[in-house]
């Protein structure tokens, strides 16, 4: 449908592995498979969160059981262009598009195997808040600097 209330948009296409920062390997479940046999489409929304998640624990700046302040998703989104399979490592490639004082937008990529071009890819958006009010707050220098070494 192409009217002004609904403009033809480009279709977004795959990235590259060059084009990400840091990468975290995921293997895939048998559950993970839907009845057409590859990973069901609400299963990469859970490697971009397992992905973003690990990461920030393997980089000392989360622990989800006891930090003061932890990430909530805000807003996730996913462009899909080849399928994932059981059994199958997929890697998630991470970068971060934007720093806010209190959020960061990440671009995650999910590569099948050691493909070159995404599988999926998409945007999820973590705010930093805290743990007992669910407020935002900013993100601590230190935890900066390291968020930084995922901005390209």
């Amino acid at each position: 449908m192409n009217s002004p209330a609904h403009p033809q948009t480009e279709r977004p296409r795959p990235l590259r592995r060059e084009d990400f920062r840091a990468f975290v390997d995921i293997p895939t479940r048998w559950m993970d498979v839907d009845i057409y046999g590859h990973v069901n489409n609400v299963q990469y929304l859970s490697f971009f969160d397992t992905a973003v998640n690990g990461w920030y624990m393997d980089n000392k700046i989360l622990d989800p059981a006891k930090s003061r302040q932890i990430f909530l998703v805000v807003e996730t989104g996913c462009h899909y262009f080849a399928e994932l399979t059981f059994p199958q490592v997929v890697t998630a490639g991470l970068r971060i598009e934007s720093l806010g004082s209190s959020s960061a937008v990440f671009r995650v990529g999910l590569f099948s195997g050691d493909a070159l071009e995404t599988a999926a890819h998409g945007r999820f958006v973590h705010v930093h808040v805290d743990r007992e009010t669910r407020r935002p707050v900013p993100i601590p220098e230190e935890k900066r600097e390291v968020l930084n070494a995922l901005m390209p």
